[in-house]
């Protein structure tokens, strides 16, 4: 399994207030309509449900993943009906009373031989989830 992870990013908002959205991820689509349109087109077709994140691409269509783990530090959603296991996690470290450092994740199981080739779109998604998860998580 390869493991490409964004840069850490710290937000002002506590660990424990990112946490709670993560308990309804609609929670999430409130602050997602809010995002300026520049930003939003960047983000794409996503939609939050109470449980899982889904996102349509012209490429593959639409693309479910659900919450397989929820902590107060982690969460993970896995790809539903994906021809490879996908993961994307989001890792919370809090700093302070009002900083959590947010770090997503992408787990993708690809054969060694092609991962020169899909590497770098998989590091492009983890970077482009964890924008998203930051301007979410701060709003």
């Amino acid at each position: 399994m390869a493991t490409y992870k964004a840069k850490p990013v710290t937000v002002a908002v506590s660990a424990a207030t990112i946490a709670s959205k993560f308990e309804d991820l609609t929670a999430f689509q409130g602050a997602l309509d809010k995002l300026p349109a520049e930003v939003a087109d960047k983000v794409g077709d996503v939609r939050f449900e109470k449980d899982a994140l889904i996102i349509n691409t012209p490429q593959l269509g639409a693309i479910t993943l659900k919450v397989i783990e929820r902590t107060p530090s982690r969460v993970a959603l896995g790809a539903v009906g994906s021809p490879v296991p996908l993961t994307m996690g989001v890792d919370l470290t809090s700093k302070s009373d009002e900083s959590t450092e947010l770090q997503t994740s992408v787990e993708v199981e690809i054969p060694a031989m092609l991962r020169p080739f899909i590497g770098p779109k998989m590091q492009e998604a983890a970077d482009k989830f964890g924008d998203l998860m930051a301007k979410l998580a701060s709003n």
